[in-house]
C-alpha cells in the first residue's frame, strides 16, 4: 500500500488547478494510507465523505495580529504533520507549493528522515520579487529531494534559481478525459444567448484578471466584427476585472456580441467547451505574474478544441504553435485579431489542430498518466 503525506493548502472543494491536481493524482496513488492535510473549508465534508484518501483539515488562515500574520497556519500546518509523520510508516513527504506547504513539509521530512517532493507551479517563482519570501521560496526548493515542475518555462525558472537539474522532473497536469471530451449534449447553450448556428463562438474561462488576456479578446473581436467576421465571445468566471471587462464590453458597444456570464457548474463547463469553435486565452505577464501551464488549455484540447495562448509563462507545454492551437503576443491587440482570425477563418486547419489536440491529451496528460509518472519518482532523502 502507497504510503505518503501530501500537504496542500488548496483542496476540493475550492477551485482551481492546484486543487483538482492533489485531488486527482493522489486518489490514484492508493487510498487511506496517504494522508492529505489541507484547509477546512465550506463544502469540504462533502468531499472528504467520497475521496478514498485519508483527509485531514485545519484552520489554515491567516491572524492579522500576529507578526507574521501567517504564524499560526503555519504552527498548525507543521505540527499536525509532524505527529502525522511520527505515527505512520510514510514512505514520502509531497508539498504542493513552496510556500507553505513546502516549507513545513521540508522541516517534517528532514526531522523523520524522510525524503521530501515539492511542486513549482511558475507564477509564484516569478511574482514575488526578490524579498524574503523569495528567499524562503528558492531556499526550500533548492533543498527538496525532488521538485516537480509543471511546465519546460517552470523547469528553466527554476534552473536559474539555482536548482540542481538532477532533482527536477517534469510532469505537466492532467485531465479527467471521461468529462472532458468530445460528442457531449450542447443543446440550449449557444440558443440561451441568441447565437446563431452560423456564427463561429469563441470561448474563455478562468479568473477573470490581467494577465488572462480577455481584455485583448474583446477589443480583437471588435476589429473581426468590424471586418465582417460574424464572431461572438462569451466569457464565464469571477474575478477582480469584472467591472473592468464589462467597461470596456460597453464602451466598444459589444454588449449583444460579448457575453459574461459568470461562474460556470462543473457539468456545463465541457458543454461549453464542446459548443465553441475555438478556446481564447492570449496570457500576458503582469508586474511579474504570468501563466504556470494553463490547464484550461489541456480541458479545450480534451473537448477537440484548438486554443489561443499568449508567449507568456509556460503555455508553451500545453498548446503547442500551429499543431494543437497558436501563441501569439498577448500584449498586442493585433496579434491577439490575427490569431483569431486564422482560427475563426480556416476551418479545416482549425478542425485538425483541434484533433492534433485531441490526440495529444489522450496520449500524454490523463490523470492517470499523471499518477503513474509521480508513482515513479522515488526521491531519496538527503541531508540537505
Amino acid at each position: 500500500m502507497t504510503r505518503l503525506l501530501v500537504l496542500t493548502e488548496l483542496f476540493l472543494p475550492t477551485k482551481g488547478g492546484t486543487a483538482v491536481w492533489a485531488a486527482e493524482v493522489y486518489k490514484r496513488l492508493g487510498g487511506k494510507g496517504i494522508h492529505i492535510v489541507t484547509a477546512d473549508v465550506a463544502g469540504a465534508a462533502g468531499v472528504d465523505a467520497t475521496h478514498p484518501n485519508t483527509i485531514h483539515r485545519l484552520s489554515l488562515k491567516r491572524v492579522a495580529w500576529l507578526r507574521p500574520e501567517s504564524l499560526a497556519m503555519y504552527g498548525r500546518f507543521f505540527f499536525t504533520s509532524l505527529g502525522l509523520a511520527l505515527t505512520h510508516r510514510f514512505e514520502a513527504v509531497h508539498a504542493f507549493r513552496a510556500l507553505p506547504e513546502g516549507l513545513v513539509a521540508w522541516g517534517v521530512a528532514r526531522l523523520t528522515f524522510r525524503p521530501v517532493v515539492i511542486y513549482a507551479h511558475g507564477e509564484e517563482l516569478t511574482s514575488w520579487g526578490d524579498g524574503a519570501k523569495f528567499k524562503a521560496m528558492r531556499l526550500v526548493l533548492r533543498h527538496a529531494d525532488r521538485v516537480i515542475a509543471n511546465s519546460d518555462h517552470t523547469r528553466d525558472t527554476l534552473l536559474g534559481m539555482g536548482v540542481e537539474p538532477a532533482r527536477i522532473t517534469l510532469i505537466y497536469p492532467g485531465v479527467d478525459v471521461s468529462v472532458f471530451r468530445p460528442g457531449l449534449d450542447t443543446a440550449g447553450l449557444r440558443e440561451s444567448l441568441g447565437i446563431g448556428a452560423d456564427e463561429r463562438l469563441l470561448f474563455s474561462v478562468g479568473r477573470l484578471s490581467r494577465r488572462k488576456g480577455f481584455d485583448q479578446v474583446i477589443r480583437a473581436v471588435g476589429i473581426l466584427r468590424a471586418e465582417g467576421i460574424p464572431v461572438r465571445y462569451v466569457i464565464a468566471g469571477i474575478g477582480d476585472d469584472a467591472d473592468y471587462l464589462d467597461a470596456l464590453i460597453q464602451s466598444l458597444r459589444l454588449q449583444d456580441v460579448v457575453h459574461r456570464i459568470g461562474p460556470v457548474g462543473e457539468a456545463d463547463l465541457p458543454r461549453w467547451l464542446n459548443a465553441c469553435d475555438a478556446f481564447a486565452m492570449p496570457n500576458r505577464e503582469v508586474n511579474g505574474d504570468n501563466e504556470g501551464f494553463g490547464m484550461v488549455f489541456i480541458e479545450a484540447a480534451a473537448c477537440g478544441k484548438p486554443s489561443l495562448a499568449g508567449l507568456a509563462g509556460g503555455t508553451g507545454s500545453a498548446v503547442l504553435h500551429a499543431e494543437t492551437g497558436l501563441r501569439v503576443d498577448g500584449v498586442s491587440v493585433d496579434a491577439v485579431a490575427d490569431g483569431l482570425r486564422r482560427l475563426l477563418t480556416q476551418q479545416a486547419l482549425t478542425c485538425e489542430w483541434g484533433q492534433r489536440a485531441l490526440q495529444r491529451v489522450e496520449r500524454e496528460f490523463s490523470w492517470e498518466r499523471v499518477a503513474e509518472k509521480t508513482r515513479q519518482l522515488n526521491p531519496t532523502a538527503t541531508r540537505t
